[in-house]
């Protein structure tokens, strides 16, 4: 059982970031692929669980499976209609359950379907592949058994999860070693994480944080060991893919480093003052999905509109890393050049009496367009208004400036004890997140009962404290690593040394107030690049070997190794360029559409995956990055946490009764 060879010949040399490679998989690979012989010019229906369901709609539209054949789309575990002149694709999880399913649709005298074309999302274990063979009524019925290997949720151009919201609680919670809910998440995790690589034909030098012990600094925790026990996992599922999946490289072609959230506890809590991470922290919003209301169109009452922010909208694929400042301004150019130069606009502006017929008649021809661009523009003027206006009632100026100059070492306990005297109306969550900020810089302030006496003066409750607490239970021993360990230490010794959890940049021009902030992993992928991450923190489980003589063939040549201070070049292009500001509202630039020769011949990738979610702040440095170093960095994590999120799963660290349920994932 294997994966077809992945064919790239019809688009030679076209970069293509996850979502695009995913696409093409589900929809060439898979559905197309089944239109053969006399299933040529057949409609299908298409049964999926609840997990390939997420993984085909998190990178295809429902047009788009119309488009090669699809009539029908089912629930694999809802009662369905037979349809016995119809084929079926099934793209389900390698799982007895589901194959119990499939072969319950498909035996008998009449089946449910004609024939059935079975796609696995990742791997299926023998005895599963023997039971279906086993099966002599099904058997004959079978147009295709393969496997995908596709199991992971592309959230960005950038960016993937592995749908895992509970990992802190599984992975890094109380009394969870040895649990059968760890095995199976750490297991599905790391599945799903090796099917990235499949889906892209990649061999990583898959490195890991190290448990403390193995620097001597202090007694390893069962926490410690999560990231080196995931390390072990996704190299054991690479190495079968060495010999089961054609032409996969047998060297190392890109770099995997993972970690988890204990590297950095302020990036989750921190206020990010950009578009993206606005709209996400301060707007009511169920993913990427805002309801904003419209002028109704019968004069009553506003109508609500659910729209989605995501990549087809190309003014938020412009604003998306952009300063909240910055997004705004650049609206307002956006919304006076578009007045300026559409026509409709223009006339729409002039008093009826004075259009005459002409004028009408132009008018009426660019009302669809107007409409369009105009509907799109509104939309971003009325976001960016609301979380202008949620700025200013919230005074998160001054609160944005105390949190960087406390990770900066600026200020200390007498301004947060200021703040917290004077600011009695900001929100029990702003209150919370900065003493989380204040507890990272400063672990000592919160020892004994001198935790309890702030959070009293901040009014807040013994379950925020519980949150606070749970820092240090997710943080585990890495307070007391020492200082000489690269820089990543929470404490500073010394008065007179500023206590800081990050290091001035003094180097980096930055335009806007409070941008100055930048996660850890910033400092972590670039000592990656340089071939300077400390080895006795970051092991390797497969060392690459010494540098080869370079091949004159071209595949040969990407795969052979090089130091990893000098990334060997590829043939890919970028993912990303840099954002042009354009004069309407539809023509600005997308992630890849202005993609030029500049950013041809990349070095390798570098895939960062964090255990226990991953921040917004953290998907824009990988975007910043992969300018900065020419080399594509993506971001992976179990999920995509805005704050309130992060501060749930923090309370679950220590509550066993406390559910998910009442937040938006």
């Amino acid at each position: 059982m294997s994966m077809s060879d992945f064919d790239f010949s019809s688009n030679a040399g076209e970069y293509k970031n996850f979502r695009q490679i995913s696409r093409d998989r589900l929809l060439h690979e898979m559905l197309r692929s089944t239109k053969t012989g006399d299933s040529k010019s057949t409609w299908k229906v298409l049964i999926m669980d609840k997990v390939t369901t997420k993984v085909m709609s998190s990178s295809c539209k429902m047009a788009d499976i119309t488009d090669e054949g699809i009539s029908l789309v089912e629930d694999l575990y809802r009662r369905r209609q037979p349809l016995p002149s119809l084929d079926a694709i099934y793209f389900i999880q390698p799982s007895k359950e589901n194959v119990v399913m499939f072969l319950s649709d498909m035996s008998g005298r009449v089946p449910l379907y004609k024939k059935a074309f079975v796609f696995f999302s990742s791997p299926i274990p023998k005895d599963l592949v023997n039971h279906i063979k086993s099966d002599t009524s099904v058997l004959p019925r079978i147009g295709a058994l393969r496997e995908m290997n596709l199991e992971y949720f592309p959230i960005d151009s950038q960016a993937f999860i592995t749908d895992h919201e509970r990992a802190l609680e599984e992975l890094l919670g109380e009394n969870v070693e040895n649990t059968r809910k760890f095995d199976n998440c750490l297991n599905t995790m790391a599945t799903r994480i090796s099917t990235i690589f499949a889906s892209l034909k990649e061999l990583p030098l898959v490195r890991y944080r190290a448990a403390k012990t193995l620097d001597g600094s202090a007694v390893a925790t069962f926490r410690d060991l999560v990231p080196t026990k995931l390390a072990a996992a996704v190299w054991n599922s690479l190495e079968k893919y060495k010999s089961t999946i054609p032409n996969f490289p047998q060297t190392g072609t890109c770099e995997l480093l993972i970690l988890d959230r204990s590297i950095d506890q302020i990036a989750p809590v921190i206020h990010e003052w950009t578009y993206d991470a606005m709209c996400h922290d301060f707007l009511d919003m169920d993913g990427n999905k805002y309801v904003h209301e419209i002028p109704s169109k019968t004069g009553g009452e506003p109508e609500k509109k659910e729209v989605l922010l995501e990549d087809h909208d190309p003014v938020w694929l412009e604003l998306l890393h952009v300063h909240i400042a910055d997004a705004s301004e650049r609206l307002h150019d956006k919304m006076t050049n578009f007045v300026s130069k559409n026509k409709a606009a223009q006339l729409h502006q002039r008093d009826s009496n004075e259009l005459s017929t002409r004028d009408l008649q132009k008018m009426v021809q660019a009302l669809p367009q107007y409409s369009e661009q105009m509907e799109k523009l509104s939309l971003h003027v009325e976001i960016a208004g609301k979380i202008n206006r949620t700025i200013r009632e919230m005074g998160l100026r001054d609160l944005g400036q105390l949190e960087q100059d406390l990770v900066f070492g600026d200020v200390g306990a007498k301004e947060v004890i200021n703040f917290l005297r004077t600011k009695q109306d900001a929100t029990s969550e702003n209150k919370l997140r900065l003493l989380m900020i204040y507890a990272s810089v400063y672990p000592e302030k919160f020892e004994g009962d001198k935790g309890l006496k702030l959070m009293q003066l901040a009014r807040l409750s013994p379950e925020d404290m519980k949150v606070v607490n749970n820092m240090r239970l997710l943080e585990g021993s890495s307070a007391t690593k020492k200082k000489s360990s690269g820089g990543f230490s929470l404490k500073f010794d010394g008065q007179k040394v500023k206590n800081a959890a990050r290091k001035d940049r003094t180097t980096e021009e930055e335009t806007w107030q409070l941008s100055r902030f930048y996660p850890m992993i910033e400092e972590l992928i670039e000592k990656l690049n340089k071939g300077e991450l400390p080895k006795n923190e970051y092991l390797c489980m497969n060392e690459p070997s010494p540098p080869v003589p370079r091949s004159t063939d071209g595949a040969s040549a990407r795969t052979s190794q090089a130091p990893a201070s000098q990334p060997v070049k590829s043939r890919r292009t970028a993912t990303w360029a840099r954002s042009r500001v354009s004069d309407d509202g539809c023509s600005s630039d997308s992630v890849l559409k202005n993609v030029s020769v500049d950013f041809k011949n990349m070095g390798q990738r570098i895939f960062v995956f964090i255990i226990g979610g991953a921040t917004r702040s953290e998907l824009r440095v990988c975007h910043k990055l992969t300018a900065k170093l020419r080399r594509e960095v993506v971001l992976g994590s179990s999920s995509i946490d805005d704050p309130p999120q992060f501060i749930t799963k923090l309370k679950m660290l220590s509550e066993k009764d406390i559910s998910l349920d009442g937040i938006r994932i």
